[in-house]
């Protein structure tokens, strides 16, 4: 199954089938991913459900766009939503109402996603808001 979450700019694409606790990345183990401060906001979802319910599940993740910050906010939802998805389709209803609540609980934007985007630049100025200044003569 395959789970589709964007952050910005980036779109992270997650599928999820039954194996052997495989997480990668484009193409990369999850361990490796740079910078190295963004990594453990991806292992975050791991760490809070347990590793236990990750073993069965293999987790492959493609992602392109946006920033590094962006894309590991887009990774680390499309993992969340992909585990949860997995548990409803495969497993039983209630250990997956266990997992929402988990994830919820510690940070909703796990599972919902943010709708702010960038406001696009208007004319009389060099931004979205900013005006040039105004002179009288």
């Amino acid at each position: 199954m395959s789970i589709t979450k964007s952050r910005k700019n980036s779109i992270a694409v997650a599928y999820v089938k039954k194996g052997k606790g495989l997480l990668k990345v484009n193409g990369n183990p999850i361990e490796l991913l740079m910078p190295e401060t963004l990594r453990y906001k991806i292992f975050e979802p791991v760490l809070l459900v347990g590793t236990e319910k990750f073993k069965e599940v293999d987790i492959r993740v493609r992602v392109r766009g946006g920033g590094n910050t962006s894309q590991v906010y887009a990774i680390r939802q499309a993992i969340a939503k992909g585990i949860v998805a997995y548990y409803q389709k495969y497993v039983d209803e209630q250990s997956k109402r266990e997992i929402k609540e988990t994830l919820v609980q510690f940070d909703r934007s796990l599972l919902v996603a943010d709708p702010r985007r960038c406001e696009p630049k208007k004319f009389g100025g060099r931004g979205a808001r900013a005006r040039f200044q105004k002179s009288y003569r």
